[in-house]
């Protein structure tokens, strides 16, 4: 008995402080990240589990390839799945009428100047510029991507709004000699503030003064 009594004070102590505890909550202010030494904003989205590109659009202020230690930046909050209760079924009377089956779509393909045939899933018209890895054309960043790999023939800068980081892509219709002369497989690693919506910036391994701006074709590939 004294040991049930005992349980029975202690669970009362408990809803107490409880109580006490949810009263003294505030309303949450919105979510924010102090910058810390060697922090990138992919570094970041990793560690609090979010979207790389979500975490861009919070912060279209800042530059991604240039965070300060001790900058403020904010993290998009995520609203919770709301779940349905499922419907019951309703029964039919009526015979289920069979129908021909259909044959799965073809996907579209496009083909590389060495015959390889790719399949793709979008295609867009798009505006290219060209970069090399000197540190004055990769905010102060000399030789790696935005993940840090080394810049090599194949890597690009995109909006990742409209290209998300990671993609593969064939990208034809430019006018380069250091670059494929049909077209190029490339990878979407690398962003630059001056990189938003349907525009690429292409790594040249020499000078890209020559390469301007150029309409291309992008085809996101599957």
């Amino acid at each position: 008995m004294k040991k049930n009594k005992w349980l029975a004070k202690g669970f009362a102590a408990i809803l107490a402080g409880g109580y006490l505890a949810i009263s003294a909550v505030q309303p949450a202010a919105a979510a924010s990240y102090e910058v810390k030494h060697n922090d990138t904003l992919f570094k970041i989205a990793q560690t609090r589990f979010l979207g790389l590109s979500a975490l861009l659009s919070a912060n279209k202020g800042i530059d991604p390839l240039n965070l300060q230690v001790g900058q403020v930046i904010h993290l998009p909050t995520t609203p919770e799945a709301k779940t349905e209760e499922p419907k019951p079924a309703v029964p039919t009377k009526k015979a289920a009428v069979p129908t021909a089956s259909k044959k799965p779509a073809q996907q579209p393909l496009v083909a590389t100047s060495t015959g390889q045939k790719l399949a793709y899933k979008q295609k867009l018209n798009a505006v290219a510029t060209a970069y090399t890895a000197h540190p004055a054309e990769n905010g102060g960043w000399g030789g790696v991507d935005y993940f840090g790999n080394p810049l090599k023939v194949g890597t690009i800068a995109v909006d990742p709004d409209v290209i998300p980081l990671g993609t593969k892509v064939y990208i034809t219709g430019y006018n380069a000699p250091a670059l494929p002369g049909q077209g190029l497989i490339a990878k979407a690693t690398d962003v630059g503030g001056s990189i938003k919506g349907n525009k690429v910036d292409i790594f040249l391994p020499s000078s890209a003064e020559k390469f301007g701006m150029q309409n291309v074709q992008i085809y996101i590939l599957k």
